[in-house]
């Protein structure tokens, strides 16, 4: 037997009849769906509001992962961002450094190398 599909305005429907005071079995049995089913739609509609029913099961894990993925793109972005400024500073203070002294930072090391070894 194939299961039955509702729209969220049948399911919605059903919970409102819930809450106007009819039983769980009189509208279980009016609309032919599980008890468990109805228990399960008014959790949901509890839990997300307008949200709730919008599709496959798995759609909202699956929407919940990419705005996961999309908020950790953003915070790479800004590190990644913060980074190149870094290593950009440190270039110009590199390059800074070099013009005063009039050498490069390579010989500077050559310099200490032979000193330290004297």
């Amino acid at each position: 037997m194939a299961r039955r599909k509702f729209s969220k305005e049948f399911k919605v429907a059903a919970i409102r009849r819930l809450q106007g005071g009819q039983t769980l079995a009189e509208v279980a049995r009016a609309l032919e769906v599980r008890p468990s089913e109805l228990h399960r739609w008014r959790h949901e509609l509890d839990e997300h509001g307008e949200r709730a029913f919008q599709g496959v099961g798995k759609k909202r894990a699956e929407q919940s992962r990419v705005a996961e993925l999309e908020r950790k793109i953003g915070q790479q972005t800004v590190e990644i961002d913060f980074l190149k400024r870094a290593l950009q500073h440190v270039e110009e203070q590199r390059l800074l450094r070099a013009l005063s002294t009039g050498a490069t930072s390579t010989n500077t090391s050559k310099k200490k190398n032979k000193q330290g070894r004297a």
